[in-house]
């Protein structure tokens, strides 16, 4: 089959489609990734798609009429990117929340994968869950993901249902829910240290328990923190389920309507 000008028509909106996922998506999305290798991935990806898929001709009425096809297709890719990366803003707050009750809330680092000043404890679940990621080839599966998109979403059929942000609203529920999920260990073991602290202050009033528990507090945290590291695992099933939840929540919403 030649190769004609609709084609490439064609091979351009997947090309769009799969740029705007992967500038939004986790771990694809970084910062410090070169702009060039997201381009060239989002090329290549896109080659492959287009000789899996089965062609179809597009519908659209001139110049202006594609333009807005493409501009649909963008807007997809940065839907289910974003959608995507929503579930890493949970171990964001979880960090947040650790640090302030073990006194580190004051220490805040450059991200440079987002280039977003965040906190200690922020950056280490980030990390440690994105590498989790890597050794799983998790990347790979959120890559299929946005292969069966073309599958839900056919080209050139993007509709916005306007009952988008319901789906945002519902998350934000689930986004403190499942942080307070990861973060209780921490609150448990510092609500022990709070009544020990106020026991011990009952008993011998001339000791400083300001000095005394800022310290106790922050090894206990350190402390709990390192365990918490041997239930990496059960974090990363929660952020990887709620991603996946979150990735047919923005394709459901992008569907064809009717």
């Amino acid at each position: 089959m030649a190769f004609t000008v609709e084609h490439l028509e064609f091979y351009l909106a997947v090309v769009v489609r799969i740029a705007g996922f992967v500038h939004t998506a986790p771990f694809f999305g970084l910062s410090n990734i070169p702009q060039r290798a997201k381009l060239l991935l989002s090329m290549a990806t896109a080659l492959v798609i287009y000789f899996v898929l089965p062609y179809e001709t597009l519908e659209y009425a001139g110049v202006i009429g594609y333009a807005g096809l493409v501009i649909l297709e963008a807007i997809a890719g940065m839907l289910l990117g974003l959608f995507a990366n929503f579930a890493y803003l949970i171990l964001q707050f979880a960090g947040q929340l650790i640090d302030t009750e073990v006194g580190f809330s004051m220490a805040m680092t450059m991200d440079p994968s987002s280039r977003m000043q965040v906190t200690v404890s922020s950056n280490i679940l980030n990390y440690a869950v994105m590498l989790t990621m890597v050794a799983t080839n998790l990347h790979l599966y959120i890559l299929r993901a946005v292969f069966d998109s073309f599958i839900l979403i056919p080209v050139g059929k993007v509709s916005l249902s306007p009952l988008l942000y319901e789906g945002y609203l519902g998350f934000l529920l689930d986004y403190m829910v499942l942080a307070f999920r990861i973060v209780l260990p921490i609150f448990a073991a510092l609500l022990v240290v709070n009544a020990v602290l106020a026991i011990l202050a009952k008993a011998s009033p001339q000791l400083n328990m300001f000095v005394v528990g800022f310290q106790l507090k922050i090894f206990v945290g350190l402390a709990v923190l390192t365990l918490m590291m041997l239930i990496l695992p059960g974090i990363s099933d929660i952020i990887f389920e709620k991603m996946m939840e979150m990735l047919r929540m923005a394709a459901a919403y992008l569907m064809p309507q009717g």
